[in-house]
């Protein structure tokens, strides 16, 4: 029997390396250990992630990671993906920076990280370059961190720069209804100024969709839901009397207020749009 050549073997060992380095992947996460760096410190590992979100954990981080953060289809509206990543409170280990085309921007330092604050910047500002801090101990090390990628402009703090407190014109409030990641009727009990932005605590009366359980049940006999909605701090949000239509975002199972009209004003000008045809989406009102 013939024994391999050298050209059959090349591409096995190259298969093992990566397989063994990159040991726990998906199109959405990625985890891995920096032991297979050991002895190859100036290693760079390229790490693709095609997700709207999903999460990494790197153990024992030596070298470094190139992570590249794309949706899975192109479209004209990619140029206003931002990307936001949160990191857990016990991430540690690397300092992350943004590379674009080998120029390196700091993001988040080591000891920023264990404070779990929420970091945004848009896709086209470059890919994360994650960098292993030297320690002698790397035992407890570990970078971990959730992501979202978010269809629109926003600031390093998550906040819109959009015009977040701008009223919705009467378009972007029924186009709200179609496109929230939450759509729900009720009143505000609530709002607590908290330090980097407002706490609106909410009933609800009618709970028409919500992308994940930002809104919990209050029981088998009552037909109402009750949850937090967040909002900037400089939009200066008070409590107000009567019913609203809230709508908005869902990032990192937190929902963040959008259009919130008051339901009878939404309720006038859904019928309106209704009898000229131009709704964008259909909404049970009875």
């Amino acid at each position: 029997m013939r024994a391999p050549t050298l050209a059959l073997l090349l591409p096995l060992l190259c298969l093992c390396r990566v397989s063994f380095c990159q040991y726990s992947s998906d199109q959405c996460s990625w985890r891995g250990s920096g032991l297979t760096h050991e002895g190859h410190a100036r290693d760079v590992e390229q790490v693709y992630l095609r997700c709207s979100q999903g999460s990494l954990d790197w153990l024992y981080p030596t070298g470094a990671i190139i992570v590249n953060l794309r949706p899975n289809t192109v479209s004209p509206a990619f140029a206003r993906l931002s990307v936001c990543i949160k990191p857990s409170t016990n991430s540690r280990g690397t300092n992350i920076y943004l590379d674009l085309n080998g120029k390196l921007r700091l993001l988040l330092r080591e000891e920023q990280q264990t404070l779990g604050k929420v970091q945004c910047f848009n896709i086209q500002e470059g890919a994360l370059f994650i960098e292993a801090v030297a320690h002698l101990d790397i035992s407890r090390r570990i970078t971990s961190f959730q992501y979202e990628l978010v269809n629109g402009r926003l600031g390093p703090d998550g906040h819109s720069l959009d015009g977040p407190c701008q009223p919705c014109s009467n378009p972007a409030m029924l186009l709200a209804v179609c496109t929230s990641d939450f759509v729900a009727r009720g009143s505000i009990k609530k709002v607590e100024q908290e330090e980097e932005h407002s706490s609106v605590t909410v009933e609800i009366s009618h709970l028409y969709r919500q992308k994940t359980k930002v809104f919990v049940s209050g029981g088998v006999r009552v037909r109402s839901w009750n949850g937090h909605i967040k909002m900037p701090l400089q939009c200066g949000v008070k409590s107000g009397e009567g019913e609203f239509l809230f709508t908005g975002t869902v990032r990192f199972g937190e929902a963040w207020m959008g259009c919130a009209p008051r339901y009878k004003d939404f309720l006038k000008l859904y019928h309106e749009a209704q009898q000229q045809g131009t709704n964008p989406c259909h909404m049970d009102t009875d």
